[in-house]
């Protein structure tokens, strides 16, 4: 018999085996659409993503996070179908912390899911991504890596004091217009007291506001200089802010210091050179955008360069960024614009990826993610009831006040997008959980140390049964507060033998070798101004004296320290600290040098961490100066651990788990609390002076009027950037930083309150302090205004206080 007869049958056999075999093996297709099938319809319309533009505006809950790595995953397996090329998927997001989570997220889905290579992404912080397009193309964007330094807060601080130093030298007419300010009678004692004022407080902030402002939109100092000549106020701010940012930008180039905005910067350079920006694009088929409501202008640009399609490259820059049905943008950005808690400190402005989703809108390529199961019904009754009611409070207050104008919906505080129950069947276990007890419970103590009884009681009923079982957090809207309460809470969580963790705890310590540095330059030149009043901020910050107008004191080191007996007494507040101060230069003098550190840190009333870290930092100095041991050795040695900024351990523990252990009663503030979620949350002491507060112009710089240059110079800047027709006057531009500063304290209360998974607790005290460096003097505080309203709308969960002495 011929072979050919004989192995026909035998290839047809193994074949149709092979082929029955791979008919059981689900296909690429089949495994995409389980992932899609297994989200929910928000998420759905992510994965779903094959090209162009499209805004995901997300509510708290809803999963951000997994969607997006689920869509990235099946976006990166489409990709590997399609094209045999090498082009990535760029996944941004807005911390590093954020970055490991996302990638270990993308790569899980790659390999369990789908089966197929972790590979075919990249996932970076902005300012990551922009430092790689950098250094890849060091000939254009001017960055040679090896020869500059990533300058530090501390560095950039020193920075800003000697740009303002430098300053004053070159303009001198312009500073005395300052000095002047309203109502100055020439006496010394007050120009010297203003000078302090001017040169410590109010132009280094004028200074660090407009810089980072400026640079982070691309305004550089002459741009800013021909802004200012649209404006007629007093003090020429933005000529002030024009001239002490060239300043800092000289010293930054002279030094070979870059921050991060000259790392977008330089990115940006690169892209504007032709065969540079077609080779990043070349290597890029779409880009993921998480958090997007933080980006700043240059951040948004970049991206939007990035994530052009190669075929559009004739186009004007214009045309190329323009969102609209053909639009080249292989863009997807995911953020949740109720969340934007950073723009009054940072130069972030939600009012770009609002407007990025109101032009996806007009082309149906917006989604909202609404469906959350994190927390119980009743805290999502809770949050959407605030959201609304502070959104028309806010449009009936502004039509008030602005008769003739329309509102610009921009600005309100919250985009409305309510949050929604998932739905039977979603995916997440134990989604919209029961809640324990009421679910909200809304307590009105008589104060703060009548709150501090009624959070321990709950606090003891809730871990009682398993400590292990739940977590807990308190939510303070300043770390002060944090540390009042860890004070009062620690007696009892050591009893009831709950674990109490104060995130403030470490950042205190982290300050530390600044605290002592500050103290120990005092002690070697005590007749400097600029020493004086460090050393005194940081006595008051450690409560050690009472809180008072330290540029008075500073203004004339010699006649508060030992005053004549010609001087006017002293009152007791400035007695106190001019005892105190006396008390480190007879220190100085009196112990050798090598416990100077140890003697600064009793004195400084440090707990037992703190004095951990102090002994640390004293033992690496003496080790640093044991060659050399001079104050002047000690003080350089300080300087550079200071700012070098690396003397505190990297934490090698994620640090959402850090504050989300069970059986753990976490105190932290609602800034840092964005993004985690807890069992039960408390929100104590909500009053009307922290949320939404109010503008507070410090009575030493009142005599300028009654605003801040920083904050004017910020609502002009942004003014500007938003395209409005005029940069607003002072007092316009005031209003307008006001209104910012408001919103974004309501925007602050929401992400608090849906932190919340089972349970959350909310008190106003009738009586609380006004400040909270002195929590001893407790005064009528009025409620956060959503407070009350929040008690009328739900009164079934308005805690009975009488019943419960009973």
């Amino acid at each position: 018999m011929p072979d050919s007869k004989f192995t026909t049958p035998v290839v047809q056999e193994l074949l149709d085996s092979e082929l029955s075999e791979r008919s059981l093996i689900p296909s690429l297709q089949e495994k995409i659409l389980r992932i899609r099938n297994s989200l929910r319809p928000g998420q759905q319309q992510m994965a779903d993503w094959q090209s162009g533009p499209l805004a995901i505006s997300a509510v708290p809950g809803a999963g951000k996070s997994t969607g997006m790595a689920a869509a990235a995953a099946i976006a990166i397996a489409r990709q590997y179908e399609r094209s045999s090329s090498r082009r990535q998927l760029v996944v941004v997001t807005f911390t590093r912390s954020a970055a490991a989570n996302i990638k270990a997220k993308i790569r899980k889905f790659l390999r369990d899911d789908l089966s197929l290579p972790q590979t075919g992404f990249f996932v970076y912080t902005l300012h990551g991504l922009a430092l790689n397009i950098a250094n890849r193309h060091s000939d254009l964007s001017g960055l040679q890596l090896e020869n500059v330094i990533l300058i530090t807060p501390t560095q950039s601080h020193r920075f800003i004091r000697t740009a303002v130093e430098q300053w004053i030298v070159n303009n001198p007419n312009v500073y005395l217009r300052l000095l002047e300010g309203h109502q100055f009678d020439g006496e010394e004692t007050e120009r010297l007291r203003r000078q302090s004022v001017l040169r410590t407080e109010v132009l280094p902030e004028l200074a660090n506001t407009v810089i980072h402002e400026a640079k982070s939109s691309g305004i550089s100092p002459e741009l800013l200089r021909e802004w200012s000549k649209q404006t007629t106020d007093e003090y020429a701010i933005l000529s002030v802010a024009a001239g002490l940012y060239e300043q800092y930008q000289n010293l930054m180039r002279s030094r070979d210091f870059i921050d991060y905005d000259d790392m977008i910067l330089a990115a940006l350079r690169v892209l504007e050179n032709d065969s540079a920006r077609h080779i990043e694009q070349n290597q890029i088929f779409a880009v993921f955008e998480d958090e997007a409501q933080d980006s700043s202008p240059l951040q948004t640009q970049l991206l939007e360069i990035l994530a052009s399609n190669r075929e559009y490259e004739g186009m004007n820059t214009d045309a190329m960024n323009r969102v609209s049905t053909y639009s080249p943008l292989n863009l997807v950005r995911v953020g949740d614009p109720n969340q934007a808690i950073n723009s009054t400190f940072t130069p972030a402005d939600p009012i770009y990826f609002r407007q990025f989703c109101e032009e996806c809108d007009r082309i149906e390529r917006l989604a909202t993610m609404d469906r959350a199961g994190r927390s119980t019904r009743i805290i999502i009754e809770a949050a959407n009831f605030a959201l609304k009611w502070i959104n028309n409070q806010w449009l009936a207050t502004t039509k008030t006040n602005n008769k003739q104008q329309i509102p610009d919906n921009r600005q309100v505080p919250f985009r409305l997008q309510t949050i929604r129950p998932v739905e039977a069947g979603d995916p997440q276990a134990n989604a919209n959980p029961a809640p324990v007890g009421r679910g909200l419970e809304l307590y009105t103590p008589r104060d703060i140390h009548h709150t501090v009884e009624l959070l321990s009681q709950r606090v003891i009923e809730l871990f009682g049964e398993d400590p292990t079982k739940n977590s807990a957090a308190i939510l303070v809207r300043e770390n002060r507060q944090g540390r009042w309460l860890a004070e009062a809470l620690t007696p009892l969580c050591k009893e009831h033998k709950i674990t109490l963790y104060d995130v403030g705890e470490r950042d205190r310590r982290s300050h530390v070798p600044q605290e002592i540095l500050a103290l120990l330059q005092f002690c070697d030149r005590p007749h400097s101004p600029d020493y004086l009043k460090a050393a005194l901020e940081a006595l008051v910050q450690r409560q050690l004296i009472p809180t008072q107008d330290l540029n008075a004191l500073a203004s004339l080191p010699e006649e508060f320290l030992y005053p004549g007996p010609l001087a006017a007494p002293q009152p007791e507040t400035v007695q106190k600290a001019a005892r105190l101060c006396r008390s480190l230069l007879r220190a100085r003098l009196e112990l050798p040098l090598y416990q100077l550190i140890s003697f600064l840190a009793l004195t400084l009333n440090y707990d037992q961490a703190e004095l951990a870290t102090a002994d640390k930092l004293a033992e690496r100095v003496n080790q640093q100066i044991a060659g050399n041991s001079s104050m002047g050795g000690m003080l350089s040695a300080l300087s550079e651990i200071v700012s070098s900024e690396r003397f505190e351990p990297v934490e090698t523990e994620d640090s959402e788990e850090r504050y989300t252990r069970r059986g753990q009663l976490t105190i932290i503030t609602m800034h840092k609390a964005k993004g985690l979620d807890w069992d039960y949350v408390f929100l104590p002491f909500l009053h009307e002076n922290l949320i939404p507060g109010r503008f507070w112009v410090p009575p030493q710089s009142q005599f300028l009027g009654d605003f801040t240059l920083s904050e004017v110079a910020r609502a002009q800047i942004r003014a500007t950037l938003h395209e409005e027709s005029i940069i607003p006057d002072v007092s316009q531009a005031w209003e307008v930083a006001k209104n910012l500063k408001t919103s974004e304290e309501y925007r602050l209360l929401y992400v608090a309150m849906t932190r919340a998974k089972l349970l959350l607790w909310m008190s106003a005290a009738q009586k609380a302090p006004f400040t909270w460096s002195k929590p001893e003097n407790l005064q009528e505080q009025a409620p956060c205004p959503v407070f009350p309203a929040l008690k009328r709308q739900f009164p079934e969960f308005v805690v009975n206080l009488a019943v419960m002495s009973k």
